[in-house]
């Protein structure tokens, strides 16, 4: 037998018709804040609308033409030569890194930032779907700048346009915050492709762990005794996380490969390599899961003989995604403007979950991070299917809606002191601003 069994979909299959029976009778409540004015909702939204071939386009282009984390050059440059053409001006390479833009309108009292993806996978392409976040960013953007250049004073406070370059593995959003990006910024928003229409999901923490074990080479037939097998403590390792597994809370995920475990069989390996990644639902989850898989390591290099180096983090960790129920409401609201009905958290199952760097935006200030479906819900993230569902029709069509639902959001924000009021209140009930650098020192 030369090829591997195919896993069942059994269980896929039996959380798809649980989905299906909770989202029979699942209703998000209605936000009981009035938000902007009605006649400027749908002169904002007939711009967006005005909007969609250019958006559309967008999305597509950027699909034809993925480019991975920091390499994001072509894919900025679009985004900018759009906004350059409705005369929005645009500063590119800011806060320190240069596949990153800004560009901002209004002046003045509260400040909104609308967050624009667009690095691709390796290999896969745009398999998460960023180039439909891009087009829904910008073209938010563009709508509230529009309605503004018709009435100066159409709404209070500015709306900033961010784009956020390196977030597949990089956690690029978190390089930005560091940088200062989101200094004088009150909320943040933004919206993800997906298999459903979701007003909230959970997103699990993440960090990177590398181990490396220093032992002995030795000659694994003359003298065995001599050495200190540094692949031997991977291995340990290894199996003493799947031992941790049973211990762990449901949604916790541990995932670690040896990357380097000696050269020949001959030889007893005096380096070995391994990288883990850590996920979790809550920061302090996340944090004890951190502590237990050091011990684990260290116990390898005991029961082996080995040195070992714990390093953390080689790109900024991401915590989990903090959803803000205020202004969850108001996307609500705007979707169903848009004809579609967003599902509340818990009716897909939390075991579905990945993670984003949006999770450290969301524990500095008030943040949403929905999702639009563009796919089948079958069809799962990173996959070649999921590319192929983010350069369809639909995925245009999901650009457009989503884009409608920012730029009513943010207007909701700058339009009702009263839903800030609530936002604010809803993040410090949350527990308030969370010193991200520092989380897991």
């Amino acid at each position: 037998m030369n090829q591997p069994t195919q896993p069942s979909s059994s269980y896929l299959d039996r959380l798809e018709s649980e989905t299906e029976a909770r989202r029979s009778i699942a209703r998000t409540e209605a936000s009981p804040f009035a938000g902007a004015p009605g006649q400027l909702a749908e002169a904002l939204e007939q711009r967006v609308d005005a909007l969609a071939p250019e958006l559309a386009a967008l999305a597509a282009e950027l699909h034809a033409d993925p480019e991975t984390a920091y390499q994001e050059h072509r894919s900025a440059a679009r985004i900018a030569g759009l906004l350059e053409r409705h005369g929005i001006q645009v500063h590119a390479g800011v806060h320190g890194v240069p596949t990153a833009l800004r560009a901002e309108v209004g002046s003045g009292g509260p400040a909104i930032a609308v967050l624009a993806e667009y690095d691709a996978l390796p290999e896969v392409g745009h398999a998460c779907g960023h180039n439909v976040i891009a087009a829904a960013g910008t073209g938010a953007f563009l709508a509230l700048a529009e309605t503004l250049r018709a009435d100066p004073h159409a709404f209070p406070g500015r709306v900033v346009l961010l784009g956020t370059p390196a977030e597949e593995g990089y956690s690029g959003k978190e390089v930005l915050a560091r940088a200062g990006a989101f200094d004088g910024i009150d909320a943040a928003i933004m919206v993800h492709p997906y298999g459903y229409d979701l007003a909230d999901q959970v997103w699990l923490g993440r960090r990177l762990l590398t181990v490396t074990f220093t032992g002995v080479a030795a000659h694994a037939s003359a003298q065995p005794f001599m050495g200190r097998n540094a692949l031997d403590a991977a291995t340990l390792t290894y199996q003493g996380i799947g031992l941790l597994r049973q211990q762990l809370p449901p949604v916790d995920r541990v995932h670690a490969v040896i990357a380097d475990g000696g050269t020949r069989p001959s030889i007893i390996p005096e380096r070995a390599v391994m990288k883990l990644y850590a996920r979790s639902k809550y920061p302090e989850t996340l944090r004890e899961l951190s502590r237990r898989l050091e011990d684990v390591a260290r116990g390898a290099a005991l029961m082996t003989g080995t040195g070992v180096e714990l390093a953390w983090d080689e790109h900024p960790p991401s915590l989990p995604v903090r959803t803000n129920q205020a202004l969850t409401g108001r996307w609500v609201a705007a979707q169903r403007r848009r004809g579609r009905s967003p599902l509340p958290g818990g009716v897909v199952s939390e075991t579905i979950a990945a993670s984003t760097d949006f999770g450290n935006v969301s524990y500095r200030i008030p943040g949403i991070h929905p999702l639009i479906g563009i796919a089948d819900a079958d069809v799962a993230l990173h996959t070649r299917e999921f590319a192929a569902a983010a350069g369809s029709p639909a995925a245009g069509r999901g650009a457009v809606d989503a884009a409608a639902g920012l730029a009513l959001t943010a207007l909701d924000y700058l339009c009702d002191p009263a839903l800030r009021d609530a936002v604010a209140q809803d993040f410090a009930d949350a527990g308030g601003p969370v010193d991200v650098p520092a989380y897991f020192d």
